[in-house]
């Protein structure tokens, strides 16, 4: 049985994640990092964000196998590309050598459509920096998720999605299938999936590639 590691487990990809997770018989115990109190079960490990980095694991022996990152945020929410850049690079690079410490193998990233280190994008930029910088922290095993426009229930309005959707509501028939929006519990479906990979080496999912979940 194995353990796992997620942050940006109260996300919309996340918190579908997270339910997946707990009930799947592959792994015994759950580990997460959260700024909320989550509801209790019997696998899950619950460590508190209070500050501005994450903390250690407590247990300084426990095994990590997978590790899901599922944390992102938007320059609207996060009010400066300081901020932005923190939760987007930094907190994925921390959590990924924080797995690495406690043994793990595998890391699954949820990364964007259209991410490119060399962007002019600030947005896309950033995606394109942290999927570069995780892919060369020495996991075996990397797998990249490139989701489109995410469908599915936030707890937070995001008023430019809102319209994004509206549009896709609308014109959707219209959009190749490369730019589609995404259901987001179809992403976390993937991620699940691919942590059962045995091929070793760096994965990118594109957001079309995922639409069959």
């Amino acid at each position: 049985m194995k353990t796992a590691l997620i942050a940006g487990g109260t996300g919309l990809i996340g918190k579908q994640l997270l339910i997946l997770l707990l009930a799947s018989d592959r792994y015994s115990r759950v580990i997460v990092y959260t700024r909320q109190t989550l509801p209790l079960h019997a696998k899950l490990q619950q460590i508190k964000i209070s500050g501005d980095n994450l903390p250690d694991l407590p247990d300084a022996t426990v095994q990590v196998d997978d590790v899901f990152c599922c944390l992102g945020t938007t320059m609207a929410k996060a009010k400066s590309k300081e901020k932005f850049y923190k939760v987007d690079f930094e907190y994925p690079l921390d959590l990924a050598k924080k797995g690495l410490a406690h043994g793990a193998q595998r890391y699954l990233l949820v990364s964007a459509l259209g991410a490119k280190k060399d962007s002019k994008v600030f947005y896309n930029k950033v995606k394109g920096e942290i999927e570069e910088a995780i892919s060369k922290t020495g996991y075996p095993e990397v797998h990249i998720f490139r989701p489109s426009l995410l469908l599915g229930p936030r707890e937070e309005k995001r008023s430019g999605e809102d319209a994004a959707k509206f549009f896709y509501s609308v014109f959707g028939f219209l959009i190749p299938g490369k730019y589609k929006a995404i259901d987001s519990a179809k992403v976390a479906k993937a991620m699940l999936y691919y942590a059962s990979n045995s091929d070793k080496g760096i994965f990118i999912h594109e957001s079309v590639d995922l639409q069959g979940f």
